[in-house]
């Protein structure tokens, strides 16, 4: 288009030099035959030739002027033919294009749907393992409860109970008992050990304090270094019987805590089997609600009855 703008701008200025031409051509005839009337009056053959040749001339160069307007309009034409001819190409080829892309898009919404029939298939798949691994779970877990629950036996736990410490407790399958008697065990038995440490040597020095042999001082070990008792040895006999009384009261009381948490782990054990098989279900159920307590006898009916709280059990 813009092309062709330009063509019939160039023709349009052609055609306005070409007025301006001819109208300068026709004023200057007539001011040379206003400036020599007479010569033309005279020689009228001659201006008429002179005429003619210029009439001939002027159409010769219009003749030419047409063909130059013709041959840019010829080549405008052309300009424009061919730019309609490559708009044309244009076009097609955005068509050839556009087909192209709605193939590929044709080509990727196939292959989508291809991939999301594999997933489809993978998800039924999916579910179906899901269905049995379900339905296996559920029967495990149908099998389990129908087992027959564990019932330790009280003889055979209270026995192992009395053989092995904590065995009881391991038949039972209580095992979180375990570290609690093991505990009592290492406290009485730190406990005993101590206490017998102490009572042995207070007993010692008891005795070389006792004694007239200037050779057994061991009860100097029990006093500060340097310390001297002299004119004191009654004071510390005294003391050193004390303190040996003292510990024997607690090593003898560390034996019967020993012995006591020894006894309590083979009753817990017995206790325990005993009431594995006792009803702990959700029918057992005790309920206390308020109530009115009526009078009893019959030399009462003129009290009123009296406000109170009823216990029920269910079993």
């Amino acid at each position: 288009m813009i092309c062709c703008e330009r063509g019939w701008h160039i023709v349009r200025m052609w055609a306005v030099l070409l007025v301006l031409w001819c109208g300068g051509a026709s004023q200057a005839c007539a001011q040379q035959e206003e400036k020599h009337p007479a010569e033309t009056q005279d020689t009228i053959p001659a201006a008429q030739v002179k005429r003619e040749r210029k009439t001939a001339s002027g159409h010769a160069r219009k003749k030419k002027i047409e063909e130059v307007k013709d041959s840019i309009a010829e080549r405008t034409r052309q300009q424009a033919d061919s730019i309609m001819a490559a708009r044309k190409a244009a076009e097609g080829d955005s068509l050839v294009l556009d087909s192209a892309m709605l193939k590929v898009a044709g080509d990727s919404l196939s292959s989508d749907t291809a991939s999301l029939k594999a997933m489809a298939d993978s998800l039924s798949l999916d579910s179906a393992r899901l269905t049995v691994l379900s339905d296996s779970l559920l029967q495990a877990v149908l099998a389990k409860r129908h087992q027959k629950a564990f019932r330790p036996d009280p003889i055979r736990s209270m026995w192992l109970g009395l053989v092995f410490p904590g065995g009881g407790q391991i038949y039972n399958r209580k095992y979180w008992k375990l570290p609690i008697f093991y505990g009592g065990f290492l406290g009485c038995a730190y406990a005993l050990t101590w206490n017998g440490q102490m009572l042995r040597d207070y007993s010692q020095a008891y005795l070389d304090i006792m004694d007239d042999d200037p050779n057994t001082k061991s009860y100097e070990q029990m006093l500060p270094l340097g310390y001297d008792i002299s004119g004191k040895e009654e004071r510390f006999k005294e003391i050193f019987k004390n303190k040996k009384n003292y510990f024997r009261k607690y090593r003898d009381m560390s034996i019967f805590a020993f012995a006591g948490v020894y006894l309590l782990a083979v009753i817990d054990a017995y206790v325990d089997a005993e009431l594995s098989s006792f009803d702990i279900s959700h029918d057992l159920s005790l309920r206390l609600e308020p109530t009115l307590l009526a009078p009893g006898g019959t030399g009462m009916r003129h009290l009123q009855a009296a406000p109170g709280i009823q216990c029920s059990i269910t079993f």
